[in-house]
């Protein structure tokens, strides 16, 4: 492969080529641009744009997924703090929970006694009402027999 404006010097070296101004280099393509040759400045600016744009793009990819990280950490430590309140709420609701039934326990034998008196009260609720029904009875037993 020779390149464009140098002497194909050495054919058996497997693609060693002169260049006109440095000797002979290894040519990996059919193009031969060299940094000090004379070149189209069109196409340079438009090369040198083409780099900014793509470093702009790059940059700019770059920068949304740093972002995307931000984002995700911060969501992250909001949700670790979060959790955090949460467990501390889980706790204090446990503790509290725990109170209440020790609370409870000590509570029951008065609370068995007031459901004993309940059933007690209950219970001579139905004897004054019999009671009263008897009494009722022999009222109207005495005045049919003193009417008579």
């Amino acid at each position: 492969m020779a390149a464009a404006g140098g002497n194909d010097v050495n054919s058996d070296d497997g693609g060693v080529t002169d260049s006109p101004k440095r000797g002979p280099t290894l040519s990996t393509s059919t193009s031969s641009f060299e940094a000090l040759d004379p070149h189209d400045p069109n196409l340079s600016k438009l090369a040198t744009a083409m780099f900014e744009k793509t470093s702009d793009y790059l940059i700019g990819e770059l920068t949304l997924t740093q972002e995307d990280y931000k984002l995700l950490e911060a969501m992250n430590n909001a949700t670790v703090t979060k959790y955090t309140d949460m467990q501390q709420i889980a706790t204090n609701i446990g503790k509290s929970l725990h109170e209440l039934n020790s609370k409870y326990e000590s509570l029951r034998p008065m609370l068995e006694q007031i459901d004993q008196i309940e059933d007690s009260v209950s219970k001579l609720e139905q004897a004054a009402y019999k009671l009263d029904n008897y009494s009722k009875r022999l009222e109207a037993k005495f005045k049919a027999l003193e009417k008579r």
